[in-house]
Parts: C-alpha cells; structure tokens; sequence
C-alpha cells in the first residue's frame, strides 16, 4: 500500500523528529511503499496567495503551483499525519498544505452546493500528535486537531477506512519514560497499519 507521510516540523533533531522517523520505519517495516512528505524539508510555501484564493474553484489552474503535491495525494491509498499540536491546531505549514493542496477537483467537488468527495481511494488513515496539554485541557478546548482527524478528514476517505490517532499528551510534563512509552506505542501501531 502507498502511504502518504505528512509531517511538519521544523527541528531535526526533536522529539517529533524522532516520532516521524518511527512512523516511517514501522510503515517500511510493514511492507509498505512511503512517500514520506517533510513539509519543512522540502521547502513548501503554506501561503494561500490572493492569486490562489482567486483561481481556488478554478480547475485544473488552481493546481498548477502544488501539481507535485497533487499527484502524491492521488497516488496514496493511505494517509498519515504526523506533527505536533500547536495552540489547539495545526502548525500554519501543515494547515498550509490543506488549504493549498486540498482543493476542488482534487479533493472534493461541488455539486448542487454539496462536497462529495474524491478521496474514496485512500483507505486508511493515521496520525500521531504531540500535545503541550494535558487530555482534560485538550477536551475543554474542543481539541480540534482530533475532530479534524477522526471527523472531517475520515469523512472525506473511504467510508470504511481504518483511522489510527495517536497522541503523546501533556508534553510540557513529560519524562524520558513517557516519550519512550509513546514512541514503542507507534512502532508498535504502525508495524500492522
């Protein structure tokens, strides 16, 4: 299975590093083909432009400036987000790339004012995030990286798809042994995604 690897975050030699580079080798390690997309590595530019926002509905020309990422996201039958969680919400990179990338005609299409969507192809869907808070601050505030996850990206995928949350909590508390917990939890999870 080709497995789409999103991650964002700026620091190599992080914790979340660490979590990504996990997160690929027990993908590999479990027979699949990754197409690992390190946002920051690869230099992508999260600024939905005026231009852009003005050709938004326009397909195809609102792809031309994010074709290579198009093209990753139609080929992948699995997708997995890997990033942490920055004041409620995805960092601008990774949020960025949805806006950008995630667009109509590729991802969804209008029809009578209704989204259908097109991402019936992808058919699992994982995630492994990193909170500075802990679960109850995180569910008082909504949490609304896990409701992206688990409800607005799981309804766009195949109807039936498998959806994988991990969440490391509390990070500003956490110990060598919390990280190591999580980090075997990963392997572990994404040995048999």
């Amino acid at each position: 299975m080709r497995v789409l690897v999103l991650y964002s975050h700026p620091v190599e030699d992080s914790y979340g590093a660490a979590l990504h580079a996990q997160t690929v080798e027990s993908l590999k390690a479990a027979g699949h083909e990754v197409d690992d997309c390190d946002l920051y590595a690869e230099g992508f530019d999260p600024v939905l432009s005026r231009h852009d926002r003005m050709i938004y509905h326009t397909y195809p020309d609102n792809t031309a400036l994010v074709s290579g990422h198009v093209e990753r996201l139609k080929k992948a039958e699995a997708l997995v987000i890997c990033t942490p969680v920055w004041n409620f919400g995805f960092p601008a990179m990774l949020k960025g790339y949805f806006d950008r990338v995630w667009l109509p005609g590729v991802t969804f299409d209008l029809v009578d004012g209704k989204v259908q969507s097109t991402l019936r192809h992808i058919k699992k869907l994982g995630a492994v995030l990193t909170y500075g808070a802990d679960p109850f601050r995180a569910f008082v505030a909504g949490n609304p990286p896990k409701k992206i996850v688990k409800r607005v990206i799981r309804a766009q995928i195949a109807p039936l798809a498998k959806v994988r949350f991990l969440a490391h909590y509390d990070m500003n508390r956490a110990t060598e042994e919390t990280r190591k917990r999580f980090l075997d939890k990963v392997k572990r999870e994404f040995s048999t995604f």
